[in-house]
């Protein structure tokens, strides 16, 4: 899979939030505040490959797979589709096909006043994939079944459903106009562990079954591990590292890394009491410590690490870590 071509890449994007504007100058010697929530993020998505992407809530995982899939507009940077960079004008509407985004809450997402079946319809006939209503009603009925859900139900509006079906539906939909690649944003958060673990098998059924690629976003390590190739993790707008799963669970690299897994819940109170935790609460994002963005939580931080910011290198083959101590246990 290393030598694969990326269907999908993200290089320098940076995604600004100004508020605090001005109105029509009334307000004299007042600045916009800007707040970066992405920042200067470079990372590749192979075919059929299912890149894991976690961090804390506010770090800004959900915002670039916002950019990455057109509904925000970067302020720099690019996304390329198969190397080439995504246009904004009329090759968005067909980008829509290639790049779907499912969302942490089905029941938002989805229309109140739609039927299963209505819904899928929609997306097959706006795309025009199908020809006639007989060929529509053959795909509502195969991404119905691909999904698990049972066939009578298809009439039924999404409040009927409970929140793991209703997720079901979301997947339904994404399928519906034939994806290479889909974005799940939190798909399984909401959902009672026993169907989270569902869901999560039916991501990997579907992936094998249809060629998808997958960069799935999440704050549970444990629900990454299940399902991704590669991880990579996210802290203040940045990419700090990114390995293989099972390598950086085996070894973590970077020292937020650490504390992330360290905060999994763990039975045996010995291993528990050894753990070193994350002290205090993420920077505000409109005013980023100077340096190493981790620095003002980190153990190992030196005068070296609050003055000058890493880059993100290539420690080891495949590994990647934006930290001067990478790997570095004292």
């Amino acid at each position: 899979m290393s030598d694969a071509v990326p269907v999908l890449e993200a290089r320098s994007v940076t995604m600004r939030f100004v508020a605090d504007r001005p109105l029509l100058g009334v307000i004299r010697n007042k600045q916009a505040k800007s707040l970066m929530a992405v920042r200067d993020v470079s990372l590749a998505l192979l075919p059929g490959e299912t890149l894991g992407l976690v961090g804390e809530s506010g770090c800004g995982k959900s915002t670039l797979g916002r950019c990455i899939a057109g509904l925000y507009r970067p302020s720099a940077g690019e996304i390329l589709y198969r190397g080439e960079p995504i246009a904004l004008g009329g090759s968005r509407h067909e980008m829509s096909r290639r790049i779907q985004m499912i969302f942490q809450d089905p029941y938002a997402s989805l229309n109140p006043r739609m039927t299963v079946h209505q819904t899928l319809a929609e997306a097959v006939r706006v795309h025009r994939l199908c020809r006639g209503r007989g060929e529509i009603e053959d795909r509502v009925d195969l991404l119905i079944r691909a999904v698990g859900l049972p066939q009578r139900q298809r009439h039924e509006l999404p409040k009927a459903f409970s929140g793991g079906q209703r997720q079901r539906v979301s997947i339904a939909r994404a399928l519906a106009v034939e994806p290479e690649i889909i974005i799940a944003d939190e798909p399984v958060s909401a959902l009672d562990v026993s169907i989270q673990a569902q869901i999560l098998n039916l991501f990997i059924k579907l992936r094998e079954e249809f060629g998808l690629s997958y960069l799935f976003i999440a704050h549970d390590l444990m629900v990454v591990r299940h399902i991704s190739h590669r991880i990579a993790v996210m802290y203040l707008g940045q990419i700090v590292e990114i390995a293989e799963s099972q390598a950086l669970f085996r070894e973590p690299g970077h020292p937020y890394t650490r504390a992330l897994l360290a905060a999994i819940p763990e039975p045996d109170p010995e291993r528990r009491s050894k753990r070193v935790s994350i002290q205090g609460e993420l920077p505000d994002p409109h005013d980023p410590p100077h340096g190493c963005s981790f620095s003002s939580r980190c153990p190992l931080a030196t005068e070296h690490c609050r003055a000058v910011a890493p880059g993100l290198s290539e420690v080891r083959p495949g590994r990647w870590v934006r930290c001067h101590r990478a790997f570095d246990p004292k």
